[in-house]
């Protein structure tokens, strides 16, 4: 077992990765820019390092102060978590060059997945669904009309390197392909450093389910069942659950089977995410693997009893899988509603000072967060307040406690999306378990 780790991130998951390593008798380095110097993670770890200026790219995606950070401390391992450099396939190739144990997969698993048109071509070969697509990049304008044209309209145009709803452009028709093209690709470049982007034909109204897997360095590779993670604005989550309300267990063993096909293929090890669109005739086709732990993993630890980061942890020292999938037991329900600071209407991210705050509790209830009162919004990164969890014997029991626990959370200072959350709990659609990834733009 590692005997310190680094913590390359910030706020509820930085918080999170050092309470799993103090259960482990591991001891922490946290990292911070300017802006966090107060922050949660920072009073919580052992040890921590300021590694440059608030601005993103000054501080956690700066390669070399993080990797100096480690090296000073002594830290043998460092855990990226999700967002930053989490699936920065030439950062873990930094770390294994140095000598530092990168927790997550090898950076050959995560460059053939990081890249979207390298992975779907991957997928084809293992005769796993995807949608019809353009088959390879494309950089002409001409060439990429004839060929969503040949795909059958509406299309969706997908930055080969993206993520995040970003370098991604709707297409109805072949009048207004020439403007969303340009603009998906220009957006890809300044995201991404890479401006390549791909068609695929739109799925109309699908649900979008994803499939945890856990994977050893010795071929061992286990599902831990699925998420639904429909309800999404502009192409970013909002709420989870687990399980789908709509799979039954051959589809999702069907599901399961193929996110284990596709990681045995690439050699993949430690925990990581393959997700799926599933559409109206409950048929679902490969979408992307995210090489990291992933913001909703809670509902899936609520639901099956197993502590995703350290099972991170873990693994990436070495050991043998600790489950074999008859093992694994999908119990009762659970919800996650990502508490933002934003406008819960037009979704405008809303920096500030909380000046109240109250969290919610009881039975079944989880918060993880690293804001209090007092504590300053910075506008520097993601929105993200809060993860609150719930779970209940069934469906019905964990939306009248998520009901409940929205009801007593108060966050004052900042606009927050509680009241969408709320909303959404009271919805006859969403009670039906009758969502899709356009649920939001309907809703009102």
């Amino acid at each position: 077992m590692f005997h310190k780790i680094l913590i390359a991130n910030r706020g509820e998951i930085a918080v999170r990765i050092i309470r799993a390593c103090k259960e482990l008798a591991i001891k922490t380095v946290a990292v911070y820019s300017d802006a966090d110097r107060e922050s949660l993670h920072v009073k919580l770890a052992d040890e921590a390092i300021c590694i440059g200026p608030a601005k993103s790219k000054d501080s956690y995606l700066n390669v070399s102060s993080i990797i100096s950070a480690a090296e000073v401390t002594d830290a043998e391992a460092i855990h990226p978590g999700y967002g930053f450099l989490a699936e920065n396939a030439e950062f873990a190739e930094i770390c294994e060059n140095c000598g530092i144990k990168f927790i997550g997969p090898s950076s050959n698993s995560m460059r053939l997945m990081g890249n979207k048109i390298q992975a779907k071509k991957e997928v084809e070969r293992l005769k796993v669904s995807v949608l019809p697509w353009s088959n390879a990049g494309i950089k002409d304008e001409k060439d990429a009309v004839d060929i969503a044209r040949r795909i059958g309209f509406p299309v969706i145009i997908k930055a080969a390197a993206g993520g995040g709803g970003r370098g991604m452009k709707l297409v109805h028709t072949a009048a207004s392909f020439g403007n969303a093209f340009h603009t998906a690709k220009n957006e890809a470049q300044a995201a991404f450093g890479n401006g390549d982007v791909y068609i695929e034909k739109y799925c109309e109204a699908p649900r979008h389910i994803e499939i945890q897997i856990m994977a050893d360095k010795y071929g061992n590779v286990i599902y831990l069942g699925e998420r639904d993670c429909s309800i999404q604005r502009r192409h970013q989550k909002i709420l989870e659950e687990a399980p789908s309300p709509v799979l039954d267990e051959r589809l999702r063993r069907s599901m399961g089977e193929s996110a284990i096909k596709i990681a045995r293929a690439i050699s993949y090890s430690n925990v990581g995410t393959v997700e799926f669109l599933l559409d109206k005739n409950m048929r679902y086709y490969f979408m992307e693997m995210n090489t990291r732990v992933q913001v909703e993993h809670p509902v899936t630890e609520m639901i099956t009893g197993i502590d995703i980061i350290k099972e991170q942890v873990r693994l990436s020292t070495g050991e043998r899988m600790r489950f074999k999938q008859k093992h694994i037991r999908l119990n009762g329900h659970a919800i996650e509603c990502r508490i933002n600071a934003e406008d819960p209407v037009t979704f405008v991210p809303c920096p500030g000072k909380i000046t109240s705050l109250h969290m919610p509790g009881g039975p079944g209830v989880r918060i993880d967060s690293a804001i209090s009162c007092g504590y300053t919004v910075p506008p520097h990164y993601d929105s993200l307040l809060a993860k609150l969890v719930v779970y209940g014997e069934s469906r019905g029991e964990a939306i009248a406690r998520m009901t409940m626990a929205l009801d007593e959370m108060e966050i004052e200072g900042v606009k927050t999306n509680i009241p969408l959350h709320r909303k959404i709990m009271k919805d006859h659609d969403f009670i039906r378990g009758k969502v899709d990834i356009n649920y939001l733009s309907r809703f009102a």
